[in-house]
C-alpha cells in the first residue's frame, strides 16, 4: 500500500501482512497487555489467522520508518444471533503502541480498513470496545460509528460497547 508522510522526519506505510505474520503476533501481544492493564484480564475472543484471509478478512500493520506501529483487521461475519447481518465484517485489534500515539494512525488504519472492507463488498463494520477505551470510543464516534446490539463472548459485560458504522456501496 503507499507510504503516507506523518512528520517531515517519519514516513507511515500499510500493509497487508495477515494475522499470522510475526509482527501481527506481537502487536496483538501488546494489545491483550493493553487489555490486561486497563479490564484485568486478556480480550478471551477466539481469533484464527485465516479469518483475516481474503476473501474472509484482511489485517494490516502500520509501519513507522519501517518499525510496526499500529495495526487492525477486520472479518466477515454473517447473518446470526445478536442483531449480526450478512455483510458485515468486524473490526478486531485496532492498536497503536504507546510511543506512536497521536500521530492520527488509528484514524488512518480505520480508514484503510474501511476501503478494504466496501472493497470486499462488506456492507457494515461491528466492533466490540469497552468503557475503559475512551480513546477508541471517541475515535469510533468520530468516524460515525453508533451503539448497536451487543454480540459476541462479552454481550453481557456491564463494560462491553458495541459500535456499527453502515459502509457505502462498491463503485
Amino acid at each position: 500500500m503507499e507510504s503516507t508522510a506523518v512528520q517531515a522526519t517519519s514516513t507511515v506505510e500499510f500493509r497487508i501482512t495477515g494475522y499470522a505474520h510475526p509482527d501481527a503476533q506481537a502487536l496483538s501481544a501488546e494489545v491483550q497487555q493493553e487489555y490486561v492493564r486497563r479490564y484485568g484480564d486478556p480480550d478471551e475472543t477466539v481469533m484464527h489467522a485465516e479469518d483475516f484471509e481474503a476473501p474472509a478478512g484482511l489485517f494490516m500493520i502500520a509501519y513507522l520508518d519501517g518499525r510496526p506501529v499500529a495495526c487492525g483487521g477486520w472479518r466477515a461475519k454473517q447473518a446470526g444471533p445478536d442483531g449480526l447481518r450478512d455483510g458485515d465484517a468486524e473490526l478486531k485489534r485496532m492498536f497503536v503502541v504507546p510511543g506512536a500515539r497521536g500521530r492520527g494512525l488509528a484514524r488512518a488504519v480505520l480508514h484503510r480498513l474501511e476501503e478494504t472492507a466496501v472493497e470486499a463488498g462488506r456492507t457494515r463494520l461491528i466492533l466490540e470496545t469497552g468503557t475503559e477505551q475512551p480513546e477508541a470510543i471517541a475515535l469510533y464516534g468520530s468516524e460515525g460509528y453508533t451503539a448497536i446490539r451487543k454480540f459476541g463472548i462479552y454481550k453481557d459485560h456491564p463494560l462491553s460497547i458495541c459500535l456499527g458504522k453502515e459502509l457505502p456501496a462498491a463503485v
